[in-house]
């Protein structure tokens, strides 16, 4: 079963008035089972909503969105998947332990299951000595860390993430890329990841999808398929031609072509 299904989704904004926006046409997207997705594409091009129409944060105009073989709205309200944007976006009259508890409160976990699951959250993003601390207390690479704890707390199959690092310094986003990608090996989490950063998006994923300018569609699938994925594959030849093959796919040269593995409902056309 795919992590997530989506298929002929178009998303209007203000439809039938004057400032009507179109801002994904005909998208076809798979994400498969444990797969690392990133998006990327020109500003304004739709990643993010396709990010909240995954979410169930918005509704399609057309089309359908499926989780986990559910339909998106289904998937929500069984939380079957985590998020995180950009803004950590952590209470700062809470601990760090009491904001990672955040969704399990809302689960309705007992507190003492609540509080071993947000301390094993917290030593999976080396933060457990800071359980105690307060957003305002830490850096923001230790926020992020934090929300993304908070954002698995709940153990979902699924992690949709929009520009986490963006704010960040390089030395700290690196860190937290390599991070995230332990992260996400530990627990065999999907994930759907929102970039601006070409380098970004080829060093996190498995596959990064091209979308073009508004009204976003999907023109390009490239699969990444990296030596390692450390300081070593950042050097290697493969890292580099990657980042040329997704930035040709942007700018639509002709050598821009989707790799093998596009063809598994990866792109629109």
């Amino acid at each position: 079963m795919n992590a997530v299904d989506i298929n002929g989704v178009t998303k209007t904004f203000n439809q039938g008035r004057a400032d009507e926006v179109v801002a994904l046409s005909e998208v076809d997207l798979t994400v498969g089972d444990g797969e690392f997705v990133s998006l990327i594409g020109p500003s304004g091009c739709g990643k993010s909503t396709l990010l909240r129409l995954i979410a169930d944060l918005i509704t399609p105009t057309t089309g359908t969105v499926t989780v986990a073989g559910k339909p998106a709205g289904a998937a929500r309200q069984e939380q079957a998947y985590g998020i995180a944007f950009q803004q950590s976006g952590l209470f700062e009259w809470r601990t760090v332990l009491k904001n990672v508890e955040l969704p399990l409160e809302l689960r309705g976990l007992s507190r003492a299951e609540r509080k071993a699951r947000a301390e094993q959250m917290l030593a999976l993003v080396g933060l457990e000595d800071f359980a105690g601390h307060y957003p305002a207390q830490l850096s923001g690479g230790m926020q992020q860390r934090v929300a993304i704890a908070r954002a698995l707390a709940v153990q979902p199959p699924l992690l949709l993430m929009d520009e986490p690092f963006g704010a960040l310094d390089e030395m700290t986003r690196e860190r937290l890329q390599s991070e995230l990608l332990g992260i996400c090996a530990t627990t065999g989490t999907s994930t759907v990841f929102v970039t601006h950063s070409i380098s970004e998006a080829v060093f996190l994923s498995n596959r990064v999808v091209v979308m073009s300018a508004r009204p976003g569609r999907i023109t390009a699938s490239v699969t990444v398929d990296l030596p390692s994925r450390d300081e070593a594959g950042r050097l290697s030849p493969v890292f580099f031609e990657k980042i040329t093959e997704v930035r040709q796919a942007l700018r639509g040269t002709p050598a821009a072509r989707p790799t093998e593995g596009a063809a598994a409902g990866s792109d629109a056309r």
